[in-house]
């Protein structure tokens, strides 16, 4: 884009927005790295909740990069009014992180997904698979891998084409840079639909240590997952393992790879690199 104004960055700290960050600045764009908590060198103060952080982190800016508040059923309520002000403070260009099970008008974030046409013409709606990273970290398959050796889940022999978070910025930073934004929205998968017994096998593969995949019903699951979360967020991620085990999810695409000139990170290259080496010592 000629006159190239600053790119606003929500989410800055977290699975996606902390890798974007450095990809922007390394193609010599400003970045506003907005966060409740935000960090150095970029950061800014930002909150959807709050408003008045808003005007702040939009002076200047010209794209942005939309990450929805974690765990909101309904985060068009706090994102359309911001993306009002946003357009009225001159941004031009907004990318979306969505979700692979959300459509276009769908829940959540799938009724911001479909208002963005109207604000932006130059726009992309980024839809993820479910994230590699779910099983590193703080994450929660990650805390009963670590803890028990096992993963949960209703999805039963359902398959999910899981993507690096690295793969999913590499594509955020070329629909934020590019000269024109797709314009669409992007399924976004790595190169294998895999179920969750295949993910157990390479991990206890990788790691030496041996997980399993425990099966639940969906209501099993939506109950254990609304003591960590809002109970309606802990309904919507529970149906979701559902359709994954209806077939919902048993896809991939080259997106990646058109977008970024590379073929997205496979499953065993992630877990031999960022897996082994979190894996206990003790547990066998």
């Amino acid at each position: 884009m000629s006159d190239r104004g600053a790119v606003l960055v929500t989410g800055a700290t977290g699975n996606t927005g902390s890798r974007v960050v450095p990809r922007l600045a390394g193609l010599g764009r400003t970045v506003r790295a907005a966060a409740r908590r935000p960090s150095a060198p970029y950061g800014i103060p930002f909150d959807w909740y709050d408003p008045s952080t808003h005007a702040a982190a939009l002076r200047g800016a010209d794209s942005v990069y939309l990450v929805p508040p974690v765990g909101d059923p309904e985060p068009d309520a706090v994102m359309l009014p911001f993306l009002e002000r946003a357009r009225a403070a001159g941004v031009r260009r907004a990318v979306l992180l969505s979700s692979s099970a959300i459509p276009r008008g769908g829940p959540a974030v799938g009724r911001v997904h479909a208002v963005l046409p109207e604000l932006f013409d130059q726009r992309a709606v980024l839809r993820p698979s479910w994230f590699m990273q779910n099983f590193t970290g703080r994450h929660l398959h990650a805390a009963t891998i670590r803890d028990s050796g096992v993963i949960m889940s209703a999805a039963g022999d359902g398959r999910v084409g899981f993507i690096d978070a690295d793969d999913i910025a590499a594509v955020a930073a070329r629909a934020l840079t590019d000269e024109s934004a797709p314009g669409t929205d992007l399924v976004l998968t790595g190169p294998q639909a895999l179920s969750y017994d295949d993910i157990a096998a390479v991990i206890t593969e990788v790691t030496g240590g041996r997980v399993t995949h425990r099966r639940l019903t969906p209501d099993r699951l939506r109950e254990r997952l609304a003591a960590v979360m809002p109970g309606d967020f802990a309904a919507l991620l529970a149906a979701m393992d559902r359709d994954i085990a209806g077939g919902a999810e048993d896809r991939t695409t080259d997106t990646v790879e058109r977008m970024t000139g590379r073929p997205a990170r496979s499953f065993r290259a992630f877990a031999e690199e960022e897996l082994r080496r979190e894996a206990p010592a003790d547990r066998c």
